[in-house]
């Protein structure tokens, strides 16, 4: 895992991020006043196991959680309920 500092991503982005396709690097840490403030890694190995159904059980959807979307939607337009 390599490191870089602001501003040295700001001027080597495009190289950086060449380093990331090319497999040369498989995660490079961006760092802001020394501390990490970011992760640049390639596309394939974001993990996206955890995002789905993170809050499920934690609340229950009614069953007419649909019945005011055109009233919504027209507030949202502006238009006159």
């Amino acid at each position: 895992m390599t490191t870089v500092n602001m501003l040295e991503a700001k001027t080597t982005l495009s190289r950086l991020v060449d380093a990331i396709e090319q497999g040369r690097e498989t995660e490079i840490v961006i760092a802001r006043n020394g501390k990490p403030a970011a992760k640049l890694v390639p596309l394939d190995s974001l993990s996206t196991d955890h995002r789905m159904g993170v809050a499920k059980g934690l609340f229950v959807v009614p069953d007419d959680i649909d019945a005011h979307n055109e009233e919504v939607a027209r507030l949202f337009l502006g238009e006159d309920p």
